[in-house]
């Protein structure tokens, strides 16, 4: 779902939305479940499920905590632009350890969420990748101290 128009939405009917919001609780439930909670065929469910996967309407991945795997430091890195911001954010949004950009109004004109293996690693990708971007006129850094909520089950309107 990278460099999605919030403009451009899919209209959704309720049955899609269910089946979206049985989803969010649980990725990994089974069509055959989905369907008799939607009161739809599980072949249905799967059609539509492919659908919406198509559309970019939405994901199905494993999160995963990056403390348990690996990646000790996050943050998330406000940025300046000098000139047009779109460039600077498709930078941002190739690198690897960049997981999160969009463009703000307010302070920055860019929030980006790094998730770094360690310090280190997070003073390389601030020092010597993003602010070497051409455009990039200050940062300012928000380091991850504990994580209190992260969910993805918001359902849909």
């Amino acid at each position: 779902m990278a460099n999605r128009d919030r403009n451009a939405s899919v209209p959704l009917d309720a049955a899609s939305k269910a089946i979206i919001e049985q989803l969010q609780e649980d990725g990994r439930r089974p069509y055959a479940a989905i369907g008799k909670a939607v009161g739809l065929s599980e072949a249905a469910v799967r059609q539509r499920v492919q659908k919406l996967l198509d559309q970019g309407v939405m994901q199905i991945v494993a999160v995963t905590d990056p403390l348990t795997v690996g990646f000790t430091r996050q943050a998330m890195v406000g940025i300046t632009v000098e000139g047009d911001v779109e460039p600077v954010a498709d930078a941002l949004a190739a690198l690897d350890e960049v997981d999160y950009v969009v463009c703000t109004a307010g302070s920055f004109d860019l929030l980006a969420e790094l998730v770094c293996e360690d310090d280190e690693h997070l003073l390389e990708m601030i020092n010597k990748r993003i602010r070497a971007l051409p455009g990039v006129r200050s940062t300012e850094s928000f380091v991850y101290l504990k994580l209190r909520k992260q969910t993805y089950t918001w359902g849909t309107r």
